[in-house]
């Protein structure tokens, strides 16, 4: 029995990285707590756990009297003979046979090692959504609330749900489907798990995928400089070449768009604008406006500019409901006035 219980530990240290000396901690304190139980709640008891001979005892602790008032506790000295000489006061120890539990003290030791095997495992989990902050993962659909649109997802490191909210809103999603989003942020732990924000709608999870999908932004030849989001619906993202024989947006849109429709692919149907970076605030905000084509710009205070389009141009430098200003405002810190 007890090689068997030793080989279980290595077994969880193996598969499950939960450090064997961890859990001789907790199965020290659920034997201790089960004799305790067994012979009375204020036994001195000590567990022995030798990994290495796969042995396992635990001893009664007994302090020595002349008369015994408390048996769980004492022995008398009269009791006690051979070689050693004892006195009054001294402490001996007796061995406890684990076969002598009976049932529900041994259930009860069970159950805190249990306890003890889910709280690391939760706990492995934390730790290993916390190294992949912020990063990008790929996951699979197990569950599909038909109430609230949520998701369960399986992730590399467990199951987390990733709500509505944090979905882009043309997402759809059925069980079995995969699909890739950013971990935000770890917020701790509930009885069932880490509590996990992952987010597709996220102007993180934008900044992702083009760190994924294009090789100059993933070695810095190429920079991102800001983004801008309505998920769903419409990205802009300012990027900057380190190089100047790079050009930084051809880098993201790729040989007849191949790479930046990797991206759109994950978008559920998201445009995005890929616009060149400048020092230059007027630049940087007539580049913003895109695909509208601007005819000059002029600053006006610290963060406002004025900007003059074409009268057929107008529409789209402000966008269906001001959407294109809005973002374009967003990207650069601009408060935008486009004229006609």
């Amino acid at each position: 029995m007890n090689k068997e219980f030793f080989d279980a530990l290595d077994m969880l240290e193996r598969e499950k990285g939960i450090p064997k000396e961890y859990m001789l901690e907790k199965v020290e304190a659920a034997l201790v707590s089960a004799f305790k139980r067994e012979l009375g709640g204020s036994t001195n008891v000590r567990v022995v756990l030798d990994p290495k001979k796969k042995d396992m005892k635990v001893f009664q602790q007994l302090t020595v009297v002349e008369t015994v008032e408390n048996p769980n506790e004492e022995v008398a000295l009269s009791e006690l003979t051979g070689r050693k000489k004892y006195k009054v006061g001294d402490v001996i120890e007796r061995e406890q046979k684990l076969k002598e539990f009976r049932r529900l003290s041994a259930q009860a030791a069970k159950q805190v090692i249990i306890q003890g095997i889910r709280e690391a495992e939760r706990s492995n989990m934390i730790r290993a959504y916390e190294e992949k902050k912020e990063e990008l993962i790929t996951a699979r659909v197990y569950k599909v609330d038909p109430e609230n649109g949520n998701l369960v997802l399986e992730t590399p490191d467990g199951r987390v749900t990733l709500t509505r909210q944090d979905q882009i809103p043309t997402d759809r999603f059925v069980e079995g489907d995969r699909l890739k989003v950013i971990i935000i942020d770890v917020l701790g732990q509930e009885a069932r798990g880490p509590v996990v924000r992952l987010s597709r709608s996220h102007p993180a999870f934008v900044k992702r995928l083009f760190e994924t999908e294009i090789p100059e932004i993933e070695d810095g030849t190429v920079v991102i400089r800001g983004i801008s989001r309505d998920p769903g619906s419409r990205s802009k993202i300012a990027v900057e070449s380190r190089d100047p024989n790079v050009d930084p947006v051809g880098a993201c849109i790729g040989n007849r768009g191949m790479r930046i429709n990797a991206i759109l692919a994950e978008l559920s149907g998201e445009k995005i604008d890929v616009i060149r970076w400048y020092e230059d605030p007027e630049k940087f905000v007539a580049a913003a406006l895109a695909p509208a084509e601007v005819l000059g710009t002029d600053l006006e205070g610290e963060r406002t500019c004025k900007v003059k389009v074409a009268p057929d141009q107008l529409s789209l430098a402000i966008g269906k409901e001001g959407q294109n200003a809005k973002l374009a405002a967003k990207l650069t810190g601009f408060k935008i006035d486009i004229k006609a």
